[in-house]
């Protein structure tokens, strides 16, 4: 299942590394390719929950092997469109299988092993997405540039094989409402919903400071523009790392883990707008807030398996919807500010809306630490609300 993550992390990305040879072949403007992933975006975020729903009673081997059937069908299509629209079409049909099985991954993931291990778990499923941004598509992006963008995408269609005959065989065949992880462990509709908005806020600010990067440490950090690959693989490298560290305590403490990453990656933020013209700060900095936001995620999933008011699978849609908002609203965000602004800008846009996630997660964890105990005395329940983000009296 981590292998699927990693596909269709890659598939999506794809169009952004092989932009050159796509507009030269399909004889297009960068901006058609371009609307290759904003349209891919656009899908997951409008149909996770409605195919969630319509897909809550299907077995989750049948559907996991469904939808990765129908990613390597959908990505093969891709190689062998004529035209743009086709091309089009196909990614839209990726898109769609990408909005379900990242909404029934994670807790089917979760599933398979004791409820003491949830985060642990969540963490693996994830860190395949981060490796696809490591690994998957500069790997792509080589292939594409000598063999030509459809042998990228003929190669990720053949890897889509393997995972799907591996789910196929490997994977038990259980109903959807079976198993702990099927709803969460201590449903929390307050901290779900607050879940969702610190997802769109601190996912957007990674992206609005993400996206431009190339241009951040040319202009900033004054780095030639054959170092941008080394200083990406840095950031690629450290956000694995980031995935590991949370992995082995987020269990333990979710909800710290989750504050903290908040927090590591406003301070990386900030510190990249005041200290970006260092380049030795720009590589560290950048380092630590793609680890921060990579275990941000990965603590992300752990929690709203904690938390869902509901059904988990629902509850791993809406975030993932959100996440995909704050992506778009993220690049959104800091294209605008760029022409006026700079580029440093957007680096302090990033941090600013890291700030108020942090505020707004840490807001709520104290007004909930001065509720009135209903067992055990504030004192009591306010170390138990700190370490484990619950409360006995919080189940809806």
């Amino acid at each position: 299942m981590s292998g699927g993550t990693f596909l269709y992390t890659t598939a999506e990305a794809l169009p952004i590394g092989l932009l050159i040879p796509m507009v030269a072949d399909l004889a297009v403007t960068p901006s058609q390719v371009g609307m290759l992933v904003t349209a891919y975006g656009a899908v997951v975020v409008v149909a996770s929950i409605p195919l969630t729903v319509l897909a809550r009673k299907v077995p989750r081997r049948r559907l996991l092997s469904a939808l990765l059937a129908g990613f390597v069908v959908s990505t093969a299509a891709t190689v062998f469109a004529s035209t743009f629209p086709l091309l089009l079409a196909a990614r839209m049909v990726t898109a769609a299988t990408h909005a379900l099985f990242w909404a029934v991954v994670v807790p089917t993931a979760a599933g398979l092993f004791r409820p003491g291990l949830r985060g642990r778990v969540v963490a693996i499923v994830f860190a395949g997405g981060n490796v696809a941004l490591l690994l998957g598509v500069p790997a792509g992006t080589w292939l594409g540039e000598r063999a030509g963008w459809r042998m990228s995408f003929l190669a990720v269609a053949g890897l889509g094989a393997i995972v799907l005959v591996a789910v196929a065989t490997l994977l038990p065949s259980t109903p959807p409402d079976q198993g702990h992880a099927a709803r969460g462990a201590t449903p929390d509709v307050y901290r779900f919903w607050l879940l969702v908005a610190v997802a769109v806020l601190t996912t957007a600010g990674a992206i609005a400071a993400y996206t431009y990067v190339a241009l951040f440490v040319t202009e900033v950090s004054g780095f030639s523009a054959t170092s941008v690959g080394a200083i990406l693989l840095a950031r690629g490298v450290a956000s694995v790392l980031g995935i590991l560290a949370v992995g082995a305590v987020v269990d333990r403490s979710p909800w710290l883990a989750l504050v903290v990453t908040v927090a590591l990656q406003s301070v990386a933020l900030l510190g990249l707008y005041a200290l970006g013209h260092r380049p030795s700060a720009a590589v560290s900095l950048l380092a630590l807030a793609g680890l921060a936001f990579a275990a941000f995620t990965a603590a992300l999933g752990g929690v709203v398996l904690q938390v869902a008011p509901g059904r988990s699978d629902l509850a791993a849609a809406t975030v993932s919807a959100a996440v995909n908002v704050g992506i778009t609203g993220g690049a959104l965000v800091a294209g605008l500010a760029l022409p006026s602004h700079g580029v440093h800008s957007t680096v302090l846009i990033g941090a600013l809306l890291g700030v108020v996630a942090l505020v707004m997660v840490t807001g709520a964890f104290t007004w909930r630490l001065m509720v009135p105990a209903g067992d055990g005395g504030p004192r009591t329940r306010s170390r138990l609300v700190m370490i484990t983000g619950c409360s006995n009296n919080q189940r809806r």
